[in-house]
């Protein structure tokens, strides 16, 4: 059985973590098919945006398999520890905006793997948090790095250290999430995101992102740099005539990704 099932569908490539009888935990085989369904997606020409979840009712994901772990020898566990944060830092370098759709617990590696998304979406239901210094280690797939960049060192600090697990009220209260919704409402709050991405320029989105990311942490003129260098890209693209055309029609532009 696959562990991680790739659908594209209309330009959205839905990622999910197939494996609801151990709450979508991640093992050295399901880390090995995430790695190759996003080189994949990286250089698939029809998917503009990509969303991830995990299989079942209960959980996105609760981190690394325990019950593998357990068995595995040190060597073993740092291979483990290598695969995961290469696989969410493609995750995170991904040309397309990524949403999360936290469906249900998001503890350890899976709330790491929802930092490593643009955006994270949550059910009311949900239950999420870094919870690994409750267990004599600490987040080890970029959990240390992107919650302080996202919410702040203090606040980031106080979840990181007290391993408090956070319902999704408090999780949009921190900044950790973009939004919260009933969980019937949940993949329909997802495709209105995506909706509204994929009216725009494929292109333009991918070099507005590009330009975020590689200038958040630049000084102020290195980071204009890299604005105009990814500006530039957009140039010489028919989408922006398409845009420019559409405009002057006033219809709504019809976008290609060239």
């Amino acid at each position: 059985m696959e562990q991680i099932l790739l659908d594209v569908t209309d330009h959205i490539a839905m990622v999910t973590i197939n494996r609801p009888e151990s709450l979508n935990a991640f093992n050295y085989e399901t880390l090995l098919e995430l790695e190759n369904k996003i080189a994949e997606i990286r250089i698939h020409p029809d998917i503009r945006a990509v969303v991830f979840i995990g299989g079942g009712e209960k959980a996105f994901s609760v981190g690394a398999d325990l019950k593998e772990r357990k068995n595995l020898t040190n060597e073993q566990v740092k291979r483990n520890l290598y695969k995961i944060n290469e696989v969410f830092s493609a995750i995170d370098q991904l040309p397309q905006p990524t949403i999360a759709a936290i469906n249900g617990f998001a503890f350890g590696g899976g709330m790491e793997l929802a930092l490593a998304c643009d955006f994270r979406i949550a059910a009311k239901e949900a239950v999420m948090g870094l919870t690994e210094t409750s267990l004599a280690i600490i987040p080890g797939a970029g959990g240390t790095q992107r919650l302080p960049r996202l919410i702040g060192q203090a606040k980031a600090l106080e979840l990181i250290l007290t391993a408090r697990k956070m319902s999704a009220d408090e999780a949009f209260f921190y900044g950790v999430l973009t939004k919260v919704v009933g969980r019937s409402e949940l993949m329909g709050e997802v495709y209105a995101l995506c909706s509204q991405l994929l009216a725009n320029g494929p292109v333009a989105l991918q070099q507005a992102k590009f330009a975020v990311k590689n200038g958040l942490n630049a000084d102020l003129s290195t980071g204009l740099q890299i604005e105009r260098k990814a500006y530039e890209v957009t140039l010489p693209t028919e989408d922006r005539l398409e845009a420019l055309k559409a405009f002057a029609e006033k219809r709504k532009p019809v976008f290609k990704g060239k």
